[in-house]
Formats: C-alpha cells, sequence, structure tokens
C-alpha cells in the first residue's frame, strides 16, 4: 500500500493557499504546538520543497535527520517526543543552499516524505504545502489518498489573496479533498506597545469568501510582531507571550479542530 506509513497517523490535515506569503508555514506551526499543548501527538510535514521555513521556526535548523528498518526517522522538536517534523531542509549541506530541481524530482521527494517516513502513532499530521496548484499538490493528494480529514485554506484580506485563494478551493473540489475552513491571517496590526489592533490590509475578505461558498470561517489571526519574534527565535510562543490575544486566536483554530 503506498501510504502504509500514514496507517497510525489518525487525521491528516493539509494547510493550503494559492497564494504565497500569506502565513501557511506560520500557521501550521502554531496549530501544531496547540494540539501538542492540547494533548495530542504531532507531526508536521514540510512540502516545500525549494522554501523551507519550518525548521527555523521550530528552532531546529541545525537537526538531520537518519534512517531506521522502517524508514527516515522525522525529527523531534520536543522533548516529550509529542511534536515531530520532516523537512528538505534536514538534508541539506548548508541551511542557504537552494534546491535547484525540476518536477519530477520535487514530487518524487514528496512522495518519499509521505510513504517511506516512519511516522509512527499520530494524532495529527499537518501537511504545510507551497502556493500553487500543480505538482507539489497534487503529489500529497496522490500519495496520501484516503487519509486526508481536510483542508485548510489560509488568506489575508486582500482581494488579490482571496482570488488565489479561489483557486484553490477549486483545486480542492477537483480532486475531493473536503474544506475544513478557512483563517483570515494578518487581519490588523497589533501594537507591541499598546497591544490596540490597527487594520492595515483591510478585514473581512476570509470571512466573505467563505460565507460565500458555504465554508466554515475558522479564525482571524492579527499580523503580530510577537508571534513574528517567536517564529524568528524558534520559541513556542505559549511560553514567551502566554496571554496574547494572538494566542487566544490561534486557539479558537485548535478547539475546531478538536471537534
Amino acid at each position: 500500500m503506498e501510504n502504509s506509513s500514514l496507517s497510525s497517523v489518525k487525521n491528516v490535515i493539509l494547510v493550503l493557499s494559492g497564494k504565497g506569503g500569506v502565513g501557511k508555514s506560520t500557521l501550521s506551526v502554531q496549530l501544531s504546538l496547540g494540539l501538542v499543548h492540547a494533548g495530542k501527538k504531532v507531526g508536521i510535514l514540510d512540502t516545500d520543497i525549494c522554501g523551507p521555513s519550518i525548521p527555523r521556526m521550530l528552532n531546529l535548523e541545525n537537526a538531520s535527520v537518519f534512517q531506521c528498518d522502517q524508514g527516515w526517522v522525522p525529527v523531534f522538536a520536543t522533548e516529550d517526543e509529542k511534536l515531530c517534523v520532516m523537512s528538505i531542509a534536514f538534508m541539506l549541506n548548508g541551511k542557504d543552499d537552494p534546491v535547484i530541481w525540476r518536477g519530477p524530482k520535487k514530487t518524487a521527494m514528496i512522495k518519499q516524505f509521505i510513504t517511506d517516513v516512519h511516522w509512527g502513532d499520530l494524532d495529527y499530521l499537518i501537511i504545510d504545502t507551497p502556493p500553487g496548484t500543480s505538482d507539489e499538490h497534487l503529489s500529497v493528494v496522490q500519495n496520501s489518498k484516503g487519509k486526508v480529514k481536510g483542508a485548510i485554506l489560509v488568506t489575508t484580506p486582500q482581494a488579490v489573496a482571496v482570488s488565489d485563494v479561489r483557486r484553490e478551493l477549486t483545486f480542492c473540489r477537483k480532486t475531493s479533498i473536503p474544506i475544513i475552513g478557512v483563517v483570515e491571517n494578518m487581519c490588523g496590526f497589533v501594537c507591541p506597545h499598546c497591544s490596540e489592533c490597527s487594520l492595515v490590509f483591510s478585514q473581512g475578505g476570509g470571512e466573505a469568501l467563505a460565507k460565500q461558498e458555504g465554508l466554515d470561517f475558522l479564525a482571524r489571526i492579527p499580523l503580530d510582531p510577537d508571534l513574528a519574534k517567536c517564529c524568528e527565535d524558534g520559541k513556542k510562543m505559549i511560553n514567551v507571550f502566554p496571554d496574547s490575544k494572538t494566542l487566544n486566536s490561534i486557539n479558537q483554530l485548535v478547539d475546531k479542530m478538536l471537534v
């Protein structure tokens, strides 16, 4: 069976957006950390072959993978081994080395990530995807067939981002991927001094899309310097800024995944 390595994974969730720079990787990490905090065992698969960023966000830039009899062993991101990660970044000689591959080689690597990694018993496998709707996405869908619980669509409020997400929505429907709902990211800017949230990119684009398409609106997450700092420094927001309103927004999303 192609996806036998997923046999002990209860829920596979894709994080998608037709547009780059909307915060898919940030959301994938924060969602995963929230699920771990809720007592779940979670894996993150970084399928952005040319721009892997998950390892840095989890302070794993110097980690590497090794093989066992069951396949590749993912890198553990927590001492209790409740969070594990697989990324092409773990296989590069240096963190600044580019991956200059054509489509077939990228899709073959993603297939290996899904079928040859010893994920073990997981409550959730979060798959962070690159922008677009092409080779990498088709490889993820084809090799995890039957295991995908659904997709979270991430957008920023602007019309240009929402337009790209509509294409991703069509991709999901054409490939029979259930859509869990829409997250509107970077919705307002949280002042680091007074914590007031000011609208920068407008508001409501993602919520309007969800309403128009009959989808669940999962969360509205602001552009927060504290969250950005945690991602840059590879620290967990719940440890550094436990009272953050942004963390409350992320927890709303986590709670909906737990239902």
